[in-house]
C-alpha cells in the first residue's frame, strides 16, 4: 500500500519514521519516500526518535539496527504501543539470525541486510506472509559465525548495552567493542 492514489478525495499522508545514523542514507531514504507521498520524519538515534514519537505516531518505520546508544530494536515496542498497526522494517549492515529473530518477535514485519533502498523497504512494508521459495542456507555454520550470532543474541538480550552484554559473555567491554567493529563473518 502506497500513499499515492487517484480520486477526488485527499487521502491522509501516511507517516514514515526513518532512523539511521548514516546521515547520507537517512537523507536519501527521506527524499525517496517524500517523493512517493509519505510524510517522513527522521532521526539518527533512539533518543531522537523517541522525541519525535512524543507527539506523533508513524504508520511505517525503517529502523537501522545498530545506532549510537541503544539498539534500534528498542524502538519497536514503543512504535507498536503508539500504533499497533505500524509496519516496521529493520535494516542492518551487521545482519545476524539472532537479531532478525528478535526484530520479528518484537513486531517488525521484515529484516533487511544493508545495503537497502526505498524500493526494497517499500516492498518489505507490503509483505504479509513468508516466502516458501527462499532457498535454505548452507548446511553448516562456521565457528566464527556462531560466535558472531552468540554475541548478537547477548546484545539483543541486553537491549544493545555493550557493557552488560560483555559481562554476560564473560569478556572485557573493549574486547566486545573490537569484535563488534569488525564485519560479521560469513556463514
Amino acid at each position: 500500500m502506497t500513499p499515492q492514489g487517484h480520486g477526488l478525495q485527499k487521502r491522509r499522508e501516511l507517516g514514515l519514521l526513518v532512523v539511521d545514523d548514516d546521515h547520507n542514507h537517512c537523507s536519501a531514504l527521506q527524499r525517496a519516500f517524500e517523493t512517493r507521498g509519505y510524510a517522513v520524519k527522521s532521526a539518527c538515534s533512539v533518543p531522537q526518535a523517541l522525541e519525535l514519537l512524543n507527539d506523533w505516531s508513524a504508520d511505517y518505520a525503517a529502523i537501522d539496527l545498530r545506532l549510537p546508544g541503544p539498539s534500534g530494536l528498542t524502538l519497536i515496542p514503543r512504535l507498536k504501543d503508539a500504533n499497533p498497526e505500524v509496519r516496521i522494517v529493520v535494516m542492518s549492515g551487521y545482519a545476524s539470525i539472532a537479531t532478525a529473530v528478535e526484530a520479528i518477535n518484537l513486531g517488525a514485519v521484515h529484516y533487511l541486510a544493508k545495503p537497502v533502498d526505498a524500493n526494497m523497504i517499500e516492498l518489505a512494508f507490503q509483505r504479509v506472509a513468508g516466502d516458501e521459495s527462499v532457498p535454505p542456507g548452507p548446511g553448516r555454520i562456521s565457528v566464527n559465525r556462531l560466535a558472531w550470532e552468540h554475541i548478537q543474541r547477548a546484545l539483543a538480550e541486553h537491549q544493545g548495552n555493550i557493557s552488560a552484554a560483555a559481562r554476560a559473555l564473560g569478556m572485557h567491554r573493549r574486547t566486545l567493542q573490537r569484535k563488534l567493529g569488525k564485519h560479521p563473518t560469513r556463514v
